[in-house]
């Protein structure tokens, strides 16, 4: 019989779910928690059972609770069978399939990195699993230096305290894609009782390996080995003073031996975020995309009369930057750091006569247009894909595998996350910390900031601006319907003009399908199907529209240009001005359903 109150009614597919719950072999507190959830809190029993959590743009990610839509030691546990059983039907290496497994500084991470061993180890696959937390990207790079079939790492990467995740890795270290995702998840929806879950009992089973120090050797002489400029690292490197910020991650067991590896000794550390702590005590939400999550760093740089602040988000997998410049403190956003370094490295390589004939550059079909103009300004090759670095990971596995194909040198996301170099296949804060110092003090020596360095590219390529808006919608099972009904709706009637200016084509990867509006002509996307639109303007300005793959909220980036301008202070302001109008009246189109505004 189905639970009602007032306001919340358990449907029969979520009613299912709670008795096998509470039916099956799961512990008694765990039951408990269920009836009191029934007795008390039915609209949060609705939210933890209406669906099964499934691998997303960064595999699974949830608020940690009881519940086949939460993460606990249960479906961490599921999700490690399913990965065992899949595992088991493909072909394995002469030594037997391995799985590599890191986590981070939140609750739990640790034990459900320990859960997942038990249940591969109790199924015939050897582990080799971190002692200590340790970064995302040194979880990828651990994956291939131990040529293993996959990698786990637990981590719910920048989002608050209450979520944790579960990211999956394949054997070139690139998070999983399909096939094998989906058929990880069909193993993963065939489990219908915990007894069909194998674990050892302990950790000291002789197929499980704790994880040494050669990997984080290796890790860093590898990331060591791609400085653009190491010897004026080595020469100048103490003379830029470098504040850095772990934000209670996992970024401070590596982050400060690789800038000193690099030359970069004269480095301060903010003590009050420099300790994992799940609980991430100084901050609202471990983001570094967010300047008030970088309060207390910016307070250290000022105090210490730095010259930058690194930091980098839980996993350390994403990285910002703050800077001096003419006596005051200055961010740069995500596409702001993937331009400067991108024409860093091209300049470095392509003076010292080692950049590929066949380089290529990557990034995400939400990333910055200047990204593409440095890339072709240097007669080379940029190729978009879709948000998620899965996606770069895998043109990097095809080139590789394509005796004639692209050499890739650099990619990045305006989400915080690049790669430099194919060691590692996820992005990698810890590297792009390192060379963030590198672009800095390359631009000290010569008299230049950051600042200068990003005031150069707008003198050359033109005034760029890029802006992005969020739409909050409820982590729930309301909040999911609302956000598909507002994709539905703007697809149903996309805008003919925005701000009094043409869409000239609309890029729908849902159905793969570009057209042009004014001439009615379509043709083909070749990437492969996302719930995402864009629209292009007549005067080159592009707007992109997504839910996220791992926040309740529906994205809207907006990038416009100026190319003619004679005052790059001015075109920056009217470009910020035309973006917001830009993004004002999208969020209203997709805000209002029915007449009636949602409040978001």
């Amino acid at each position: 019989m189905s639970l009602e109150t007032k306001k919340t009614v358990i449907d029969a597919n979520t009613q299912k779910n709670i008795d096998q719950w509470l039916n099956g072999h799961y512990d008694e507190q765990t039951k408990a928690q269920i009836r009191e959830l029934m007795q008390n809190h039915p609209e949060e029993l609705l939210d933890a059972f209406y669906t099964t959590l499934s691998f997303g743009t960064a595999g699974l990610r949830g608020i940690m609770g009881v519940g086949c839509n939460r993460m606990n030691q249960y479906t961490v546990m599921a999700a490690t069978q399913a990965l065992a059983s899949y595992l088991a039907k493909q072909p394995a290496p002469p030594e037997g399939h391995s799985v590599f497994i890191g986590y981070d500084s939140r609750h739990h991470s640790k034990s459900f990195a320990e859960q997942t061993a038990r249940v591969l180890a109790a199924n015939g696959i050897g582990v080799y699993l971190c002692k200590e937390l340790r970064p995302t990207p040194l979880v990828s790079f651990g994956c291939r230096f131990k040529k293993c079939s996959a990698a786990v790492m637990v981590t719910a990467s920048h989002n608050p305290a209450e979520y944790n995740g579960y990211k999956v890795y394949w054997n070139d270290g690139g998070q999983i894609l399909p096939p094998h995702d989906v058929g990880i998840m069909a193993e993963f929806n065939a489990i219908t009782d915990m007894a069909m879950i194998k674990a050892v009992k302990s950790l000291s089973n002789p197929l499980i390996k704790l994880v040494e120090e050669e990997v984080d050797a290796a890790y860093l002489e590898a990331i060591a080995a791609l400085q653009p400029y190491p010897k004026e690292n080595q020469a100048d490197g103490n003379t830029l003073k470098v504040v850095y910020t772990n934000l209670h991650g996992t970024g401070i067991t590596l982050m400060p031996r690789a800038l000193a590896l690099w030359g970069f000794t004269n480095v301060a550390f903010v003590e009050q975020q420099a300790k994992p702590d799940g609980d991430f005590p100084t901050v609202r939400s471990p983001n570094p995309e967010n300047r008030e999550t970088l309060k207390l760093g910016i307070e250290t740089l000022e105090k210490a009369q730095g010259d930058i602040l690194i930091a980098t988000d839980p996993d350390a997998d994403r990285v910002a930057v703050a800077f001096r410049h003419d006596g005051e403190i200055h961010l740069l956003n995500g596409n702001q750091i993937a331009c400067i370094c991108l024409q860093h490295i091209c300049e470095a390589l392509s003076s010292q006569g080692r950049l590929p004939a066949k380089a290529a550059f990557i990034k995400s079909i939400v990333t910055s247009e200047l990204f593409r103009a440095i890339v072709e300004a240097y007669r080379k090759t940029c190729v978009d894909v879709l948000t998620g670095f899965k996606y770069i990971a895998q043109k990097i596995r095809e080139w590789e595998q394509d005796p004639n194909g692209y050499k890739y040198v650099f990619g990045g996301e305006e989400s915080y996350g690049y790669l430099l170099g194919t060691q590692t296949r996820d992005k990698d804060a810890v590297l792009m910390g390192a060379l963030l110092c590198e672009v800095a003090l390359h631009a000290k020596r010569q008299g230049k900031t950051l600042g200068d360095l990003l005031e150069d590219l707008y003198k050359r390529y033109g005034t760029f601006v890029e802006k992005l808006l969020s739409i909050d919608f409820e982590d729930s099972k309301i909040g999911k319907e609302q956000m598909g009904q507002a994709m539905l709706q703007l697809r149903r009637a996309p805008p003919k003009t925005l701000n009094g200016v043409v869409v000239v084509a609309i890029e729908d990867y849902q159905t793969s399908i570009k057209t042009s509006p004014p001439s009615g002509r379509t043709e083909q996307i070749t990437l492969p199907k996302s719930d995402v639109l864009a629209f292009w303007l007549a005067d080159g300005a592009k707007l992109m529209i997504r839910p996220s793959g791992t926040e309740p909220k529906i994205k809207i980036y907006c990038g416009v240009v100026n190319k003619h301008t004679q005052s790059i202070p001015e075109a920056l302001v009217e470009g910020e001005r035309y973006a917001d109008a830009l993004l004002g009246e999208l969020k209203k189109m997709l805000t209002v359903q029915n007449g009636d505004e949602k409040k978001n």
